[in-house]
């Protein structure tokens, strides 16, 4: 799984807000990574390796349950990044996720945002048991 990483001024940014780090984006800077990305997603359709993909809603929009079901709504001041996406891929190894994350590197944004990304990458156990491997 590729976890995408972005914090709650990113998303500020992208909707048109100039934030403490940086300057709004332009609809053009906006669209230009949404085909950037779609061109990347298609790439991993034709090669049989996409499985799922999903943007997530701005961290303004999260509700945090926790122990003793206390609920919290976000954004959570303590965290700078929260998970923004995911994208599911299968494919022979980790080197080649590594390899099919290294072209996000190339995602169209202004320079004041370039630099500062970053997604990690994780595989999806298939049963608890590989918690002990």
């Amino acid at each position: 799984m590729i976890l995408h990483y972005a914090s709650q001024a990113d998303y500020d940014a992208m909707g048109g807000k100039d934030t403490p780090t940086g300057r709004a984006w332009t609809p053009e800077e906006v669209g230009a990574m949404g085909e950037f990305m779609g061109k990347w997603v298609n790439e991993l359709v034709e090669s049989g390796e996409f499985v799922a993909a999903e943007g997530l809603a701005a961290p303004v929009h999260t509700r945090r349950v926790g122990a003793g079901n206390v609920v919290t709504d976000g954004p959570y001041a303590e965290t700078a990044e929260v998970l923004a996406g995911f994208t599911i891929i299968d494919c022979v190894s980790f080197d080649r996720a590594t390899e099919i994350v290294a072209k996000l590197d190339d995602t169209p944004a202004p320079d004041h945002v370039r630099g500062r990304g970053f997604v990690d990458i994780r595989p999806i156990m298939s049963s608890v048991e590989e918690l002990m491997a």
